[in-house]
């Protein structure tokens, strides 16, 4: 289950930690980060965009690279890295946490991390801050920027990958069901099942190669260990884009032969019509030309004619489905 969102104060920060460097951290608030310093450890700072003065902080006393300021608190955050001075600026994103969202409803955690110091940010809560806290307060988190990085990553990627095997799931069941039945509401779940693979894999695929240009950057806080572990986090954003392609070339299959089996149906039905117009066509021909009100028409007369005609029309209809039968159409 997810964490709660943490409680934001009045400048919005949403949580700050010390790490010591040994899988810990010391949670402080500003007062204590406006004191700190390197030697007290490394310092990471998770702040709420929504919060009018948190842009105001980034821009005065952050200390960032004006690009940087822009490029963490712009609206489009499509996913991406790049280098500024000895840190990195890097826009990952991860599925939404909160209950009855899409799949493909991804949210961002925007992150400039250093030799010192990390600060994150999101515009919408995402349970990525309160899981690496978490692991800080039973002494299993980051010990290090690079470490925290892949923390961060990796806590991503698991969401990601429980999107991805649920959507492999409905693929699955939409196909047995594709053989069974055409339903119609399964054009409809099919049709869903598309955007939201769609959806994931315009996220995911930047993602990709925003992890591929953090490997290549080389700062010295980001040593082989941690770039080995974001190379296999990486592999796994490549093999989760290319099952998605999977579930996407196999979900428009099923739709493709569930629109056939539907023009099937179709078919057998216009057919099976085609078949009674021509067996009743005769029949409502004969009955027109008897119903006309003009004189000298037979039996008139005789009461018995309307038996006779009644009992000429149901042979006729036998002779015409046993000509139907021996053609073999039915």
């Amino acid at each position: 289950m997810d964490e709660p969102e943490p409680t934001q104060d009045e400048q919005g920060l949403v949580l700050a930690e010390i790490l010591d460097g040994r899988g810990g951290g010391r949670s402080i608030g500003w007062e204590e980060i406006g004191t700190w310093d390197a030697g007290q450890g490394v310092l990471w700072m998770h702040l709420n965009l929504a919060h009018a003065e948190t842009r105001e902080w980034l821009e005065s006393h952050s200390g960032l690279h004006p690009a940087s300021v822009e490029a963490l608190t712009a609206d489009a955050s499509r996913p991406r890295s790049f280098r500024d001075g000895d840190g990195l600026v890097v826009i990952l994103r991860g599925i939404n946490p909160r209950p009855g969202t899409e799949p493909d409803d991804m949210v961002a955690l925007r992150m400039w991390v250093g030799a010192t110091r990390i600060i994150t940010l999101r515009a919408r809560f995402t349970a990525v801050a309160t899981r690496v806290q978490a692991d800080l307060s039973r002494g299993e988190g980051p010990h290090d920027p690079g470490d925290f990085l892949v923390h961060a990553a990796e806590s991503l990627m698991g969401r990601i990958g429980e999107a991805i095997s649920a959507v492999d799931d409905t693929v699955d069941q939409l196909e047995d069901e594709t053989l069974v039945s055409a339903g119609a509401d399964l054009r409809t779940r099919i049709a869903a099942l598309r955007r939201n693979v769609i959806g994931l894999r315009r996220h995911l695929a930047p993602q990709r190669d925003a992890m591929k240009l953090l490997m290549a950057e080389r700062v010295p806080w980001f040593d082989d260990v941690s770039r080995v572990h974001m190379r296999e986090i990486a592999d796994r954003v490549t093999r989760s884009v290319e099952d998605l392609d999977s579930a996407r070339d196999r979900a428009a299959v099923t739709q493709e032969e569930l629109t056939t089996r539907l023009s099937e149906q179709m078919n057998q039905t216009m057919y099976r019509l085609s078949i009674i117009t021509a067996i009743f066509l005769p029949l409502g021909l004969l009955t027109g030309l008897l119903g006309i009100n003009v004189g000298g028409m037979p039996g008139v007369e005789d009461p018995l004619a309307f038996w006779i005609v009644c009992a000429l029309l149901l042979a006729l209809s036998v002779l015409l489905f046993g000509i139907v039968r021996w053609r073999k159409l039915v």
